[in-house]
């Protein structure tokens, strides 16, 4: 993933994937879960903030869509207005960066 400042925007995708940061070089940071194995995610130095589209998108499925909510938001984490339906079974949010993601309802 191309970011800014790879070093802070991992430090917070390990905090919200639950990883943990595995190396941190001047251009990038990799991050991985705490138990070895897969997937890891590279974030790599992009020297401007110009972007033509979303470097990552990921769709998180948490137990409890509400508490997981909010507690990306104090991270950080901002709404993005999509026009979604207001029972829409995804809630779109942006990390520090502006890369969207969104929060998948549970199944019921």
């Amino acid at each position: 993933m191309d970011a800014i400042d790879p070093e802070r925007l991992a430090r917070w995708w390990a905090e919200v994937l639950d990883h943990r940061v595995e190396s941190v070089a001047p251009h990038e940071v990799v991050i991985g879960p705490a138990a070895d194995g897969h997937p890891r995610i590279v974030f790599t130095l992009q020297h401007h903030e110009e972007r033509a589209r979303n470097r990552l998108h990921l769709d998180l499925r948490p137990d409890d869509l509400d508490a997981e909510l909010e507690r990306l938001v104090n991270m950080g984490a901002r709404h993005v207005d999509l026009a979604e339906p207001e029972h829409a079974a995804w809630v779109v949010l942006a990390d520090p960066e502006g890369n969207e993601f969104c929060i998948i309802r549970p199944n019921r």
